[in-house]
């Protein structure tokens, strides 16, 4: 019995041999290693490719697996000892074993706004500075088109477009030095800002930005299609729908628009003004001969 069982074993050996010499054989690598070799004082290259790629041996440890009985070493209680709240669950790093935690003990003073929108403010003296400077073409920015706060940006009386998070807002400070009139578009603007500005033949329209429109307007080149400009919500409707403060959503300031960029409207009005001022002379005086006939 002995004799049978060790030349069996000597078989199955001889196989493993035989199967592993056959594999080699048939290999890729072996194949190349083989024809390397064949070749006349050439080097032994061994070709790198893609499914064989993987990491140093001992690079990854992998991890232990915990709860699995005993031969783990880490089996039943998973190395978290015997009850209490740590081997049932976590505990926060600031609990403070009971008593009140250091957060509750501080005294607490104001209030953060979490809805609140501050707004950088840019004075009118600053905007006048600028055109001094011949940073700002007048003409342009009150023919063309109105100055936004993009070209606030540009010119340099924003430093950066970041530093606008959710508008701008046009401050009356140095008014008195302002004497160029030009057109302003932006988020919210002053009472005594708009009327330094009117005064001298200038003119200011606040209209609304949302945070994807305000950056479609500052940074247009991170967008391939620029999304349309959303409407204000119902808390600021009725700032931009309001002509003192001058919203683009009021109907004067519409009407105004509307004539600007459409100049035969205004030659029709003119037209129909000195039409309605004619026949209110023909009635008057129609009138007149009426009441002296009468007299007679």
């Amino acid at each position: 019995m002995l004799k049978m069982m060790s030349s069996l074993s000597l078989l199955s050996r001889q196989k493993l041999i035989i199967n592993n010499n056959i594999s080699k054989l048939f290999s890729t690598n072996h194949a190349f290693d083989l024809y390397n070799k064949s070749r006349e004082g050439g080097e032994v290259v061994s070709v790198l490719k893609l499914n064989e790629l993987r990491d140093n041996p001992g690079a990854i440890k992998k991890k232990r697996r915990i709860g699995r009985g005993i031969g783990c070493s880490k089996g039943k209680t998973c190395g978290r000892g015997h009850k209490g709240q740590k081997a049932r669950g976590k505990v926060h790093p600031w609990f403070e074993g009971g008593q009140t935690n250091f957060i509750k003990r501080i005294p607490k003073r104001g209030m953060k706004n979490r809805n609140a929108t501050p707004m950088l403010g840019i004075n009118l003296g600053k905007i006048q500075d600028y055109i001094d400077m011949g940073r700002l073409d007048p003409t342009y920015y009150s023919e063309v088109r109105p100055l936004n706060m993009k070209d606030m940006v540009d010119v340099g009386i924003v430093g950066k477009s970041n530093s606008i998070q959710h508008g701008v807002k046009i401050l009356a400070d140095g008014a008195n030095r302002l004497r160029t009139p030009i057109r302003i578009e932006a988020s919210r603007a002053s009472e005594s800002a708009i009327h330094a500005m009117e005064s001298i033949g200038g003119e200011i329209t606040t209209v609304h930005y949302n945070r994807l429109a305000l950056r479609a307007l500052l940074k247009p080149h991170k967008f391939s299609i620029l999304p349309k400009r959303a409407k204000p919500p119902p808390r600021l409707l009725p700032y931009y729908q309001s002509y003192k403060n001058r919203g683009y959503l009021s109907p004067q300031v519409q009407m105004k628009q509307l004539l600007r960029n459409k100049p035969e409207l205004v030659a029709k009005e003119n037209e129909n003004a000195v039409a309605e001022n004619d026949s209110d002379t023909n009635n008057t005086e129609n009138e007149e001969t009426t009441t002296e006939k009468e007299e007679k």
